[in-house]
């Protein structure tokens, strides 16, 4: 089993330590029964989120959490590859989202290296209100609960 995680943060402040993302990407993998994964996590400022947005998603400003899927995750389990995927998340867009709903900034963090770890492994989810309501999220929750 070999899971390689990078983290990178580019001056951007963090209230997790590199190795903690990278223990949270491998506990997800573990967790959903990857054994073999490539998954990058960049930690990035506003403007650069907004610019990625804007021009992946046709979105306006910045976001909390991009996530690449870059092979692997959407093919049946017994079939997969490698899982490759790359993880952007905007610090700044997390510690406000960790305020708006009355929870620590670590929680946050930790929070969006599991959604987007989710994601690169093949979850996806519908937008707006029933967000927080589907299969995606309550795996998510579940798998930040034991590991907080």
């Amino acid at each position: 089993m070999s899971i390689a995680v990078d983290v990178s943060r580019d001056g951007v402040r963090i209230a997790l330590s590199e190795q903690r993302v990278r223990e949270i990407v491998r506990s997800v993998c573990r967790r959903e029964r990857v054994g073999e994964a490539l998954i990058s996590v960049a930690f990035i400022r506003n403007a650069a989120m907004a610019k990625m947005n804007r021009e992946f998603l046709g979105h306006a400003g910045p976001t909390d959490v991009i996530t690449f899927e870059l092979g692997g995750g959407a093919q049946p389990r017994s079939s997969r590859r490698a899982i490759v995927g790359d993880i952007y998340i905007a610090p700044d867009v997390a510690r406000g989202n960790a305020i708006e709903n009355g929870v620590g900034v670590r929680e946050e963090l930790t929070r969006l290296v599991i959604h987007g770890t989710l994601h690169v492994l093949g979850y996806t989810h519908a937008e707006g209100p029933h967000r927080t309501t589907g299969d995606m999220w309550r795996r998510q929750e579940e798998i930040l609960a034991a590991i907080l």
